[in-house]
């Protein structure tokens, strides 16, 4: 069955249930998101002299859901392109984008209200398997990551447990390449990897199955200026984690433990005199590189006038790393800490903070050892600044991240405008080791101002539209630590984007016009 098929056949089957009279556990719900972006500075600092940068990218998703006592079911389709990134007639080198955003079934095991299972000491016990989003906390280290376009999702299963208020949940992982036959042991070659890269000779050449470039023969990594696993597509080999939470008096306590394993891997080298030779990450060494994350988070709230239309929000949370990055660095004191406190009157609010994310300090790092905190696989662009300078794809400091903010919010009946204010500094000691520079000059920590502008207005029941604006005041700490340049990039990076997301409710709308 060819896709266009595929497409059709699907439209045929979810089309007569709109004029079908359905239960109510039934969902059919679209989403068409377009967002027309410019950008001159967007995630790194741009070339001086540079021309911007506009674009419209699309998100097209469908998800269909039935809830039973017993099971609840869900299907997620998605295609995500830029406008004019295929041809606007049929070309079989067009390939398509079409992918399965989410499919996942929950099956309840122990509901103690179900007269007719017998086991009552746990309230509820459910197992959720499949393709699913991880939506924890305030998405900072596990998040859906749904500004991206793609988003993110897990292929996982989670074990949850509900008992007179008290909530844990287990999960875990495991990824392999291939169910081919003739594939033995367990070896991960994580996906998403560069297709090419040069060769000692300046000539591009394919890269064999089972390899991932690298820089050099020394075994730099492909993006030498620290990329997270947020920024890599969650190239685990398998993960565990475990989170447990309860609710006291207004108070919200949750613990996180997460454990990530990533597949060891050797350097090797293929080629021959006449090309050169390209150095590559081969994946076949048995065995994993663990990294374990775990902490607390608080989170209360408070009324604070007779009228009740004034509150206090706060939040505190602290996590720590250890064990071994992706590439065997032995994880030394790498933390993450931070507080909030949220003044809200009426649609006002304002809320200052500050949070650190630890890094390496040039001055006492030792041969393979690590001091960064990887912030797992969370939503940065939620977090550190809409510029998205940190802990993406584009990488972000080996010396770690300072950020005080300052974030004002106006929350009305359709128009809601908010405006955040960050500075970033350097939170270990950073060495400038450029030629020109003096030996051992260290790098001032200050790494710039952001200032983030976002308003959106609710159009209908399902459309939302979304204008927003963002200026980074960069200094040369920042175009060092995230590009080892200095002098040869604007400063200043600025975004701009017009989003309009239309999601309606098929079945809503059904029931609405009384169809």
């Amino acid at each position: 069955m060819n896709f266009s098929f595929g497409r059709t056949g699907l439209l045929c089957l979810l089309l007569p249930l709109l004029y079908t009279p359905l239960p109510a556990q039934v969902s059919l719900v679209g989403q068409l998101r377009t967002r027309t972006e410019r950008r001159d500075g967007y995630g790194n600092l741009t070339p001086k002299d540079s021309r911007p940068s506009v674009f419209t990218s699309q998100r097209t998703r469908l998800s269909v859901g039935y809830q039973w006592d017993r099971v609840t079911f869900n299907v997620a389709v998605q295609d995500v392109r830029v406008w004019g990134q295929d041809a606007s007639t049929i070309n079989a080198a067009d390939g398509n984008r079409l992918m399965l955003h989410e499919a996942w079934a929950e099956l309840v095991l122990i509901n103690s209200a179900d007269s007719t299972l017998k086991f009552k000491p746990i309230q509820n016990v459910s197992l959720k398997l499949g393709r699913q989003e991880l939506v924890y906390d305030d998405v900072r280290l596990l998040g859906n990551l749904d500004w991206l376009q793609q988003g993110r999702r897990f292929d996982v299963a989670l074990l949850k447990a509900r008992h007179h208020g008290w909530a844990i949940d287990l999960g875990a992982g495991f990824k392999q390449n291939s169910d081919a036959f003739g594939t033995v042991g367990t070896s991960y070659t994580p996906a998403n990897a560069p297709a090419s890269a040069l060769s000692t000779r300046n000539v591009t050449l394919a890269i064999p199955a089972g390899f991932l470039p690298t820089a050099g023969k020394d075994g730099a990594p492909v993006v030498a200026n620290a990329v997270s696993t947020n920024g890599q597509n969650q190239q685990f080999k398998a993960f565990q984690m475990a989170y447990l939470t309860r609710t006291f008096n207004g108070t919200r306590f949750a613990v996180l433990f997460f454990k990530d394993d990533f597949s060891k891997y050797r350097i090797d080298s293929l080629g021959n005199a006449a090309t050169g030779y390209v150095y590559g990450r081969r994946y076949d060494v048995p065995g994993v590189h663990s990294r374990l994350t775990y902490g607390a988070m608080l989170t209360g709230q408070k009324a604070v006038s007779a009228a009740k239309t004034g509150q206090i929000r706060w939040q505190v949370f602290g996590y720590r790393q250890s064990g071994q990055d992706r590439d065997g660095l032995r994880i030394r004191n790498a933390c993450h800490y931070g507080a909030n406190v949220t003044l809200q009157k009426g649609p006002l609010s304002v809320t200052p903070g500050y949070e650190v994310l630890s890094g390496t300090d040039a001055s006492t790092v030792q041969p393979g050892e690590t001091g960064r905190f990887d912030p797992l696989y969370g939503t940065p662009h939620k977090h550190w600044g809409y510029l998205d300078y940190f802990y993406v794809g584009t990488g972000s400091p080996a010396g770690g991240l300072k950020d005080g903010f300052l974030k004002f919010k106006y929350t009305g009946k359709r128009l809601t405008t908010s405006l955040d204010v960050h500075y970033f500094a350097l939170a270990a000691t950073t060495y400038n080791k450029l030629p020109d520079a003096v030996a051992g000059a260290v790098l001032p920590s200050k790494l710039g101002l952001e200032y983030d502008f976002v308003a959106t207005y609710s159009l209908n029941k399902f459309t939302t539209l979304e204008a927003g604006y963002a200026l980074m005041n960069g200094t040369n700490s920042l175009e060092y630590s995230k590009q080892g340049t200095m002098n040869q990039n604007d400063k200043r990076g600025s975004w701009a984007y017009l989003m309009i997301n239309i999601r309606p409710d098929f079945f809503a709308s059904h029931r609405t016009l009384g169809l």
